[in-house]
C-alpha cells in the first residue's frame, strides 16, 4: 500500500513549522515575500499569512518595466489584506547591463542576461527585509 498525500495535515505542518521558525529566528518580525501572481509566491503568502497573522506579511511586486498581469499580484495582496509595494527593477536592469556592456569587452551570456532580473529581486526583498525588520520568505518550487 502507497503513500496518500493528506492536504490538510501537510498545510498544518507547514503553518506550524513557519509559527516555529519564526519564534526561533525572527519574533515579532515580519515575513517579506515576492509577489509574482503565481501559485508558488501565492501560496507562500497564503501560509504565512495563516502562520504569522496579515499583519507580519509583507508582499513585495518587482516588475522589470511594464509588467502586463501585475493585477494578479495586487489582486492576491488585497485578497490577503497584506501591506504591499511596488519596486520596479528596471532601472537597476537596464543599467547594470549598460554598465556591463561599457566595461566589459565581451558580448554578454544569454544565461546571464536572463538571471539578472531574478538576482535583482532577490537583493531587493533583502534589502526590504533588512530596512522593515523582515526575513525573506524564499518561493522557489516546493520550498
Amino acid at each position: 500500500m502507497g503513500y496518500k498525500f493528506n492536504a490538510k495535515h501537510a498545510t498544518e505542518s507547514v503553518i506550524t513549522f513557519i509559527k516555529n521558525w519564526f519564534d526561533e529566528n525572527g519574533k515579532d518580525c515580519k515575513a517579506i515575500i515576492g509577489i509574482s501572481g503565481g501559485k508558488d509566491s501565492s501560496i507562500n503568502a497564503a501560509l504565512c499569512v495563516k502562520a504569522l497573522g496579515k499583519d507580519r506579511v509583507i508582499g513585495i511586486m518587482m516588475p522589470n518595466g511594464n509588467q502586463h498581469d501585475i493585477d494578479v499580484s495586487k489582486d492576491l495582496c488585497e485578497y490577503l489584506d497584506i501591506e504591499h509595494y511596488i519596486i520596479n527593477i528596471e532601472g537597476a536592469y537596464n543599467s547594470l547591463l549598460s554598465e556591463f556592456k561599457g566595461q566589459i569587452n565581451s558580448e554578454i551570456n544569454k544565461n546571464s542576461e536572463i538571471n539578472l532580473a531574478p538576482r535583482l529581486r532577490m537583493s531587493t526583498l533583502y534589502m526590504v527585509a533588512q530596512t522593515m525588520n523582515g526575513r525573506v520568505i524564499c518561493t522557489g518550487n516546493l520550498s
